[in-house]
């Protein structure tokens, strides 16, 4: 993926290094979805393997009403380092699509979330975060929380890996942040809140992460029309890591066998197809996992 020439997003805010941050234990347990990664597959793993998908986790625990204290007002500092550089070339590319994109296609204005990196644990609107949660989106404060260790995870423990790999993890909770924007988190919030069982509570969230897929790979589309950012290899390598993460996939590998009720993010075959349906049409209307 190319991302060098490309500028920095001003909405990365830099905690590592951070010892009050990295501290910290936020108030609140985590949400269901944790509770299920942690009791099936984090022992496999050694972390949460879902990495890449623990926005669920966060928007489970905000959508069940636990507001819990805010982060700590915390003075933006750029990253520095080639990593952070990364993250935040990403972040910035998202801003500059995002911004020509969402109002065209959906006449909803784009206003960029922040985007905090962390070591360890840090504390957001939504709770307590830490490493072994993964990526998550808080819709409480509108931010991204990215420890970068997750990518060295993808890596070592999930097969995956890359820039471009990488990018649509950040550009994944992102896509939560576009999901917030378009009115489509509260209302699956008062849909949870009114379901009769936890499996259609998690038919829910499904289809909540199947959309960000979908518009990580809608960002992914006009990124390139716009400034050719892919090489080659670079979507397989994102589309195998959407692959890995597939719920069937990662409790098969965990406990030998699968509960699709269970089920918080989609499949691997679900994903596969939400992320190229976003890849191959650009276009944020043909995301709509609800009407599916």
């Amino acid at each position: 993926m190319r991302w060098e020439d490309f500028r920095q997003s001003a909405n990365v805010e830099d905690r590592r290094g951070d010892p009050q941050s990295a501290g910290m234990r936020g108030g609140g347990g985590l949400g269901l979805g944790a509770i299920v990664v942690l009791g099936l597959l984090g022992w496999m793993f050694g972390i949460d393997p879902r990495l890449v998908i623990g926005g669920a986790e966060m928007f489970n625990q905000a959508t069940r009403g636990r507001q819990t204290q805010s982060e700590p007002q915390t003075p933006a500092k750029a990253p520095s380092d080639e990593v952070g550089k990364f993250v935040s070339a990403v972040v910035a590319q998202n801003e500059d699509v995002w911004t020509d994109v969402l109002p065209k296609q959906t006449g909803v204005s784009y206003r960029p979330p922040r985007l905090v990196l962390y070591s360890g644990s840090t504390r957001s609107a939504c709770g307590g975060a830490s490493a072994a949660m993964g990526p998550f989106y808080c819709p409480n404060d509108q931010k991204v929380y990215l420890d970068t260790s997750f990518f060295r995870d993808m890596q070592r423990k999930l097969g995956g890996g890359g820039d471009f790999a990488y990018a649509y993890v950040i550009s994944h909770e992102i896509g939560h942040h576009i999901q917030n924007l378009l009115g489509v988190l509260p209302k699956v919030q008062a849909a949870q809140a009114r379901a009769g069982s936890k499996a259609q509570a998690n038919a829910l969230s499904v289809r909540v992460e199947l959309m960000a897929d979908c518009l990580a790979g809608v960002w992914a589309a006009n990124a390139q029309k716009k400034y050719n950012i892919l090489e080659p290899g670079d979507v397989e390598k994102a589309i195998r890591t959407a692959q890995a993460i597939g719920d069937d996939r990662l409790q098969g590998e965990a406990q030998g066998y699968v509960v699709p009720d269970s089920f918080t993010h989609g499949s691997a075959e679900q994903r596969e197809q939400w992320l190229n349906t976003g890849l191959k049409t650009g276009d944020v209307n043909a995301c709509n996992t609800f009407a599916r």
